[in-house]
């Protein structure tokens, strides 16, 4: 049987001597009157709708995790939920929950401006040997609230996920003579523009992952692991309040190849390395930006890649304020692909990117080839196939919205993105580009639009590819 070879040190040891080049000061919890604005203007959509009332899902997934972000938006709750919101003012917020097995108790998380709240309890014969179903018993709660509301026969929006089916399927089993609309925007419009104390947040969630940068830049060097240098990332920003350590890639390998989790990769002179922080929480908001690291010399084409991907970020920055056209500042970007050989147009329909079908539109084969990986195979396990199937970017666009953990991307940066900037929306720019065993790049920053530009949310590290001494 393989053994995975030990470190021969103690891994904490690797942190000894860290300090962030900067202060961070986490700003306080969103105040109570940001959810009583927020609860005014869900209403005033309601009443714009006709709905009588809104029914709003949020359930647990994998890793104590909610489905999606709308509770934790409307009042702050960071369990799952059904919350009843009567579209008349003078009527309360009622909010049914406590119905997975999920064990986190508030706080965090009492919800604001919501005055009761039931429990419905986690229920089955294998868990708690009592028959029937929690969703069920959750739907009947609802129904029961909404018709002592007298609307048995109103007109009721409905805000969830494909996890609500099963919920939203027995109200309508039970209230046959509501009308039920699906009005996911009544939220989702609010996600495009941030106020300044949303701002605050997205902020911290910034120099959290700067704060994290700068540790994993502290600790790589040839012959750490990924784990470890994955490790040091997520203890800083944990330690300093971030809500999540799983929200983030590490790639590892001789290519720079980016999205992937450690695995006990040891680091090795020629190595590039990608932290791609897809999501680090502060408070439910999140920001995102991307970083490579070279340990050592490296190839002239991976050279090419980074300063082709690095040049496209600078080139759409300078874009940036309220009135310039997105796509505009997606296509800046990709101009330095093209000038560099990678594309020949901007346009995300005829870009190849890594995740695309085949050229009919079917399913593409992922090309079946032994890929020598001794970290890997060290655990017993071999790589027999060639990832990602095609060359091109991770995504045929630049970038998208940034926000609260969990809620949909409000816009993508595209080349069919015709939508104007404006002051307070809050969006990452990554430019990526990966051709399998050879070259890879995923770097970018996360920003804001302000009155009269932008401000660079992850300024604490610079963009540019961070350069790590081989081994001799």
């Amino acid at each position: 049987m393989h053994r995975i070879p030990a470190s021969g040190r103690r891994i904490e040891s690797l942190l000894a001597g860290f300090e962030p080049d900067f202060e961070f000061s986490p700003p306080l919890p969103l105040p109570d009157d940001e959810f009583a604005e927020r609860v005014r203007r869900i209403r005033r959509e309601a009443v714009l709708a006709e709905h009588d009332a809104l029914v709003i899902h949020t359930d647990m997934v994998g890793w104590f995790h909610t489905s999606n972000a709308y509770l934790r938006y409307v009042c702050d709750w960071m369990r799952e939920g059904v919350l009843i919101i009567p579209t008349d003012s003078d009527k309360e917020l009622v909010l049914l929950s406590f119905f997975t097995q999920s064990v986190i108790l508030p706080p965090g998380g009492e919800p604001v401006g919501v005055d009761q709240i039931w429990q419905i309890g986690a229920i089955g014969r294998e868990y708690a040997d009592r028959p029937g179903s929690s969703t069920a018993r959750t739907a009947e709660a609802a129904a029961k609230i909404l018709c002592d509301l007298g609307l048995s026969a109103g007109q009721i929006g409905r805000l969830g996920d494909r996890t609500s089916s099963s919920l939203f399927g027995h109200l309508d089993d039970l209230m046959p003579k509501a009308k039920f609309v699906s009005d996911n925007p009544i939220i989702d419009r609010m996600q495009k523009i941030r106020s300044p104390r949303e701002i605050e947040m997205v902020r911290a969630a910034a120099q959290l992952i700067s704060i994290g940068t700068q540790a994993a830049y502290h600790v790589t060097r040839a012959g750490v692991t990924d784990a470890e240098i994955y490790a040091a990332f997520t203890f800083a920003q944990l330690a300093r309040g971030g809500e999540t350590g799983d929200g983030y890639q590490i790639g590892v390998n001789q290519y720079g190849t980016h999205c992937g989790k450690p695995y006990g990769r040891v680091v090795r002179t020629g190595d590039l390395i990608n932290l791609y922080i897809s999501n680090v929480t502060y408070q439910g908001y999140t920001a995102q930006t991307a970083r490579m690291i070279a340990v050592g010399e490296i190839t002239a084409r991976q050279e090419k890649v980074l300063a082709a991907c690095t040049e496209g970020v600078r080139r759409a920055e300078r874009l940036i304020r309220p009135g310039a056209l997105v796509s505009d500042v997606n296509n800046a970007a990709f101009g330095s692909y093209i000038e560099h050989g990678l594309l020949a147009s901007p346009h995300a329909r005829t870009m190849p990117y890594n995740w695309q079908a085949a050229d009919d539109g079917g399913p593409r084969l992922v090309p079946m080839q032994y890929v020598a990986d001794a970290d890997w195979e060290a655990r017993g396990r071999r790589l027999m196939h060639v990832y990602p199937a095609t060359h091109g970017p991770h995504n045929p666009n630049l970038g998208h919205s940034v926000g609260m953990a969990g809620a949909q991307n409000s816009f993508n940066v595209s080349s069919h993105n015709h939508d104007r900037l404006e002051a307070g929306m809050v969006f990452v720019l990554h430019a990526q580009w990966l051709e399998a065993q050879s070259a890879g790049c995923n770097i970018g920053d996360c920003y804001l639009v302000t009155s009269d530009g932008f401000e660079n949310l992850s300024r604490h590290t610079p963009l540019e590819t961070f350069r790590v001494p081989g081994a001799r």
